[in-house]
């Protein structure tokens, strides 16, 4: 047993952010380190795809198409980072992945997100994102509420106070990776949580921050005995969802706000970019909410938008325009839940920008009240219409990657097919004697 330990107390893991979100790699000993710092790690090309089982895309062109191929791993640039919930001196090699020939992997998340940011780049203009991350801690895979919180206490400072321990680390691992973590709050369920993660001027430094958050909330938990749940819906249908909310500007090559022009309304170069987020919103929701967990928390009077629309600070609609000072003139975009890949989720709100840039067109006027009540046009309500819309687009493609689309779509697809493929018990309970 020492020797087993001392031999793995350095263990790497080198991973590629899938599709989903998942982290997808391999576990190499110490000695491994400069060969996967140095590109030298591959795995089949067709990696960021698996779907959320474990399992190939049966219709991807990637796997058995064209012979189901390695690509290159290339270090994504941070380095090897320690996991100090891990045993020993654990770290953690983030990848990207490309062809023999260098191009990027057109499934691979965290560059569909930079070839997206190097069109605004293009541009001259910068994105400056950050992400709200909900989340709830639970005792043991069934998914039971932490006590003492028998019930939903917004705010509640005791409540945060009852898991010193477990935040204290949490921020001391977001610290080790880099991640620039803000105030945490007990938010509106029994065991939820939000932290909130400051902005900066490179979406990818933003979603990286997102998915390392993510990683690190799960690995702290586990080590605490717990289980940190993203599901966008837990752990009970009446209880409070869990959501992924984006704030963001965008800079012209001066550093100055363009969405900022005095007043409390904003500039028109803010309208564009909020018709084009609306334009694409339908098309959109696929990535917002890419699971059949996903749409049980859309649903009216939720604090989770339905409906297509904008106002100013007004958390019923789909997008927010916070107050304050003009200079800080953001949108907050509260669609997508904690399930989202941040990657993906970044990607699409950046395309909706740049087609409403290209239109210059204006959004509807603002909604007023309660957004429920307002007449909207709706998000799609079922998670089979989400994918019908995003197959049915072709804007998305343009801005982003046309074999990405058809890929992902298939792997939603595969995805419904195989939990419609499945009875539950209350089906069976409900019909087996009554029809």
């Amino acid at each position: 047993m020492g020797n087993d330990s001392q031999n793995n107390k350095d263990l790497i893991r080198a991973a590629v952010c899938d599709l989903n979100g998942v982290w997808r790699g391999k576990l190499l000993p110490e000695g491994q380190l400069e060969k996967v710092l140095g590109g030298g790690l591959r795995m089949p090309f067709s990696t960021p795809a698996i779907d959320v089982f474990g399992a190939d895309v049966a219709e991807s062109p990637l796997v058995f198409a064209s012979g189901d191929a390695d690509g290159v791993c290339l270090p994504a640039g941070h380095g090897a980072m320690h996991e100090p919930w891990q045993r020993g001196e654990a770290r953690f090699i983030p990848v990207v992945m490309q062809g023999e020939d260098g191009m990027p992997s057109p499934i691979d998340p965290r560059q569909i997100l930079a070839g997206v940011a190097a069109k605004l780049k293009a541009l001259g203009l910068t994105p400056v994102m950050a992400v709200e991350m909900e989340f709830y801690l639970l005792r043991g895979e069934a998914g039971h509420p932490l006590p003492p919180q028998a019930a939903p206490q917004m705010l509640a400072l005791d409540n945060l106070a009852d898991y010193d321990s477990f935040f204290a680390e949490v921020y001391a691992a977001c610290a080790n990776f880099g991640i620039p973590a803000d105030a945490a709050i007990s938010e509106g369920g029994a065991g939820q949580f939000e932290i909130n993660l400051l902005h900066g001027p490179d979406p990818l430094v933003a979603a990286d921050n997102a998915v390392f958050f993510k990683r690190v909330v799960k690995g702290v938990a586990q080590k605490h005995g717990l289980v940190a749940s993203f599901m966008p819906k837990k752990p009970y249908l009446d209880a409070a969802g869990s959501g992924l909310h984006v704030h963001f500007s965008l800079l012209d090559g001066a550093g100055s706000n363009v969405f900022d022009d005095g007043s409390a309304a904003g500039s028109e170069m803010l309208q564009h970019a909020l018709a084009g987020l609306l334009r694409l919103m339908p098309a959109s929701t696929l990535i917002f909410a890419p699971h059949l967990n996903s749409y049980r928390r859309l649903a009216p009077n939720s604090h989770a938008p339905t409906g297509i629309g904008w106002g100013y600070e007004n958390r019923t609609s789909a997008i927010r325009i916070p107050g304050g000072d003009p200079k800080a003139r953001r949108i907050e975009h509260r669609v997508a839940g904690a399930d989202a890949n941040p990657y993906l989720l970044l990607s699409v709100l950046l395309a909706g920008v740049l087609e409403g840039l290209e239109r210059q067109e204006k959004p509807a006027a603002p909604t007023r009240g309660n957004a429920y009540q307002a007449g909207l046009m709706q998000l799609p309500g079922d998670w089979m219409a989400a994918i019908a819309a995003f197959e049915a687009d072709k804007t998305l493609a343009k801005h982003l990657n046309p074999q990405f689309c058809e890929i992902f779509a298939a792997m939603k697809r595969q995805e419904f097919n195989r939990f419609a493929a499945r009875m539950s018990d209350f089906e069976l309970a409900t019909y087996l004697r009554s029809v």
